[in-house]
């Protein structure tokens, strides 16, 4: 059965560490967490007022669900600030969500243009090809951030996860799993995940 699991950026409450590793390294002001999705809030996606004002009240409406309506603003800031990442990146989270995978790829690959190295992008983007069923792809893009942000724990967790469900890789799957845990210890999921691995790996013996 698979595990429905959270793996949009910060998808559970990290600790306040890690928090604040993950908001440095993805050069974020602010986050903002919803039950559903992440979505982004950057200080700098625009220096005028009334943009960002319509920023922000996009995320609420991503925040609440109303994606149609979020997505719809979304569009309209991204055309007032080409040069802002953060637009592109949610609404990339915002299609997904909406179960418009195709366009999801289609705005985190806008979003890696501006920034082929922006941990939290390439996190969404590998969550994209693992629901493309691009393995190859994910997995690549997992290991791309992870080799330059070790300590990105969102995207070490979703690449376990990958490696444990999806290509059937468990010796990557437990590697990934440990640095993770090591991070979090609170994370209970993640624990029980690793039990269920040693078990696994145990009978393969």
């Amino acid at each position: 059965m698979i595990r429905m699991t959270q793996t949009t950026m910060l998808g559970r409450a990290l600790p306040a560490l890690f928090l604040l590793a993950y908001l440095v390294l993805a050069g974020c002001a602010t986050t903002t967490s919803g039950t559903s999705g992440n979505f982004v809030i950057r200080e700098d996606v625009d220096v005028r007022p009334e943009v960002k004002a319509d920023f922000e009240k996009a995320v609420d409406l991503l925040q609440k669900k109303e994606y149609e309506r979020g997505i719809r603003l979304l569009h309209r800031v991204s055309e007032r600030s080409d040069k802002s990442i953060a637009p592109y990146i949610n609404l990339g989270i915002a299609y997904r969500e909406s179960g418009e995978v195709k366009k999801a790829e289609e705005f985190l690959s806008k979003a890696l243009e501006l920034n082929p190295n922006h941990p939290a992008a390439n996190n969404e983007m590998g969550v994209v090809y693992r629901k493309l069923g691009k393995f190859a792809e994910a997995r690549r893009t997992y290991e791309r951030i992870l080799e330059r942000f070790p300590d990105f724990f969102p995207a070490r967790k979703n690449l376990g996860i990958l490696c444990d469900l999806y290509i059937n890789d468990l010796g990557c799957a437990m590697a990934n799993y440990q640095i993770y845990i090591k991070a979090d210890p609170g994370d209970k999921a993640v624990s029980m995940w690793i039990a269920d691995l040693e078990k696994r790996m145990g009978a393969k013996q």
